[in-house]
């Protein structure tokens, strides 16, 4: 993971207490966020949280009802009202709809912010062409969009994106419209070629997948806040709330007591934990039992139900219950078990994490 930047000459996007209303209505809530130069950033969520009307604000599409905003150290918001508008924010940007005009060449709608830029014909072409054979179309450059699958138009978005190599790139669900098998083979690729270019990006999502395969860091946007903005790996060991943990499906939450010498006991069953003991202070507790921290063991001192076994090609997920209630806990196996069976688990406690409540 890229460290959080710092200084003002080695970060790409400095928003500062950013916000937006529509009428009585709060979408964004005094929003931070830094992006280093060369580092990719997702925001992920639900609809409703915010995380488009926060791209379009970086785009100049939207106006912030206050807070302060910088790209490549250039002021375009202020709390003053001051909006750059995009095309002096020298920005690239993928939209979910491709936006590209069915009535150019692949070439010519590649080519056309250069055009903005009033740069020459022939530099326009060169450029134009080497950001097609970056994304893998150098050989469709006379085609025209209509022609193209919805893989292969997407492709040509992003090659005039990154056109100019600006200074960020900006992605609004870009693969929402495709097919998850071509959607996953398209984030490897994108997520690659940022980081081969160098290129700074935001990328909005709401398929968890898709952001963990593309950015260094992930911004987990719940009710018009950042919850959480950490790389991958750390959201999913180190949630830093019930609400991230749900968000992200990581595991079963469980609800129960801590004691300082029993350690954790649930309240709907005979789960018990005393290894939790001195993980937070005494009294009413959550935690949180990740997938990965179960797994079938005839020594195993917890005993669950299996609710439902689901194949999954290279393996089995069982769904587990307690005393004949569902928890949500899911483990994987390498062979199926019979529902209404029981199954003992061994449980690494170091990977559990603990709320207090």
């Amino acid at each position: 993971m890229k460290d959080v930047p710092t200084g003002l000459d080695r970060i790409a996007l400095c928003a500062t207490q950013i916000a937006k209303s529509f009428g009585d209505t709060q979408v964004l809530r005094n929003i931070d966020l830094g992006l280093g130069l060369g580092e990719v950033v997702a925001l992920l969520g639900p609809s409703g949280c915010g995380k488009t009307t926060l791209l379009r604000i970086a785009a100049g599409l939207l106006s912030a009802s206050s807070g302060q905003m910088q790209i490549a150290g250039q002021r375009v918001v202020d709390g003053s009202g001051f909006n750059a508008p995009p095309e002096a924010r020298g920005i690239g940007m993928v939209f979910q709809d491709y936006a590209i005009w069915p009535h150019l060449s692949v070439l010519d709608n590649v080519a056309f912010p250069l055009r903005m830029r009033k740069l020459g014909r022939n530099e326009r072409e060169t450029r134009a062409r080497r950001a097609l054979d970056r994304v893998g179309l150098a050989h469709l450059a006379d085609r025209f969009p209509g022609t193209l699958s919805g893989g292969q138009q997407q492709r040509v978005a992003l090659a005039r994106a990154i056109v100019a190599e600006p200074p960020l790139v900006l992605f609004d669900e870009p693969l929402s419209n495709l097919d998850r098998e071509l959607r996953e083979g398209l984030a490897l690729e994108i997520g690659t070629l940022l980081r081969e270019l160098g290129l700074s990006a935001i990328y909005v999502t709401h398929d968890q997948s898709e952001a963990f395969t593309i950015a260094d860091r992930v911004a987990v946007m719940l009710g018009g806040r950042i919850a959480q903005i950490d790389s991958p790996e750390t959201l999913f060991t180190a949630p830093a709330s019930v609400a991230v943990a749900q968000f992200l499906n990581i595991g079963a939450l469980v609800d129960g007591r801590l004691c300082a010498s029993t350690g954790f006991t649930c309240t709907r069953s005979q789960l018990s934990l005393p290894s939790l003991a001195g993980r937070a202070p005494e009294g009413p507790a959550r935690i949180l039992i990740p997938r990965t921290a179960i797994r079938p063991d005839p020594q195993g001192a917890l005993t669950a139900q299996v609710l439902r076994c689901q194949f999954q090609g290279d393996r089995y997920l069982l769904h587990l219950g307690l005393d004949g209630q569902s928890t949500g806990l899911v483990c994987p196996a390498d062979l199926p078990a019979p529902v209404n069976s029981q199954v003992p688990l061994a449980i690494d406690a170091d990977r559990l994490r603990v709320f207090p409540l």
